[in-house]
């Protein structure tokens, strides 16, 4: 079983691998590789001067994979929450997980399939997003959603931002405590 797994590569789920794995959690990241940053150029992204989106989506996949996330590509079909674990189904398999992170992007369908709330989208071009709090937490025990699927704007340094915040959140869970990533530059 998995500490986390999380639904989506592209910059909200690949950030909240990084943090998930940095953090010593056995992390899967299921991915259909569907993810619209791969039609993007990214010029106004904290950090960089101008991307692809497809060498974006690249490198948060290689530094997720350098701390220890798995990824399978697959599309997640359902979302069961049991007692204690979330199993997610795929067209091929299924994954069981203490927490689950949807990072579905501008795709609802897999919400929506798996009970869990969703309303109508605030973004351009968005119809459907998740209900959930603040932190992340949707109305499945287990169950979180970050990035576009969780409301905020569709710009991926927004996106990757919100997958960290909500991989914090997880990551504290399951800690019992506030959990803080620093690095420190060596003297």
């Amino acid at each position: 079983m998995y500490d986390v797994v999380i639904i989506g590569g592209g910059p909200a789920g690949a950030s909240a691998a990084i943090i998930t794995a940095k953090a010593g959690k056995k992390t899967l990241v299921i991915d259909s590789d569907q993810s619209v940053t791969k039609r993007a150029w990214i010029d106004n992204h904290y950090g960089t001067e101008g991307i692809s989106g497809p060498d974006l989506v690249a490198s948060g996949k290689r530094q997720a994979i350098k701390f220890g996330a798995e990824f399978v590509t697959a599309k997640a079909t359902k979302i069961v929450a049991g007692d204690g674990s979330v199993s997610v189904e795929t067209d091929g398999q299924s994954y069981e997980g203490s927490h689950v992170i949807v990072a579905t992007g501008m795709f609802a369908d897999l919400a929506e399939a798996s009970g869990i709330a969703t309303k109508p989208g605030t973004e351009p071009r968005i119809k459907t997003i998740v209900e959930c709090g603040a932190d992340g937490r949707t109305n499945l025990a287990g169950v979180w959603a970050a990035g576009t699927i969780a409301g905020v704007s569709m710009h991926t340094i927004i996106t990757a931002g919100d997958g960290a915040k909500v991989a914090i959140n997880v990551v504290s869970e399951l800690n019992g405590e506030r959990y803080v990533d620093h690095d420190v530059l060596k003297a």
